[in-house]
């Protein structure tokens, strides 16, 4: 049988301070709360890019009119990744912006029903420094986008990443 991977479109934003945004999820299951590139899932038959500029534009504000790069993918299987799934694929894409204020389309309580609690820009050094009991759910390159592809270049296929 064949597995079935939640399929989500995700968005690396980086500001022009090589700030990274990203949103809070609080996890009702396990009263965690965890970091994550915004984004989301990519709904069948819809393109990865659609997804994302909808995401985008639910969760966070800006407006993707461009077609940012594709950067990074990543396959995870395994239980607990998502619910009624047996694991996730995630792809990133790289969309640099002037620092704003996050404001999406959904109200506070719109958020809050998909997890979303709080969005925040974060330094590669608050992210390092960070020691409360918020997770974040990075692979260990975006937790420092000073060695991905804000500063190394764009990939011309999208690099694989581990869980």
């Amino acid at each position: 049988m064949p597995l079935r991977l939640r399929r989500s479109a995700r968005a690396l934003v980086l500001d022009d301070l090589d700030r990274l945004l990203l949103c809070r999820h609080a996890l009702r299951a396990t009263g965690t709360a965890v970091w994550a590139a915004p984004g989301g899932r990519i709904a069948p038959h819809e393109e990865p890019l659609t997804a994302l500029r909808r995401e985008l534009r639910e969760e966070v504000g800006p407006v993707v009119e461009h077609d940012p790069p594709h950067v990074w993918h990543q396959e995870v299987v395994g239980a607990g990744y998502a619910v009624g799934h047996d694991g996730v694929v995630n792809d990133y894409f790289l969309v640099r912006t002037a620092g704003f204020a996050p404001s999406g389309a959904l109200t506070a309580a719109e958020l809050a029903a998909e997890c979303i609690v709080g969005v925040q820009w974060w330094s590669p050094a608050e992210i390092s420094a960070y020691r409360g009991p918020d997770l974040f759910s990075l692979p260990p390159a975006i937790s420092a986008p000073a060695a991905g592809p804000a500063h190394d270049g764009v990939p011309d296929e999208p690099l694989l990443l581990g869980p």
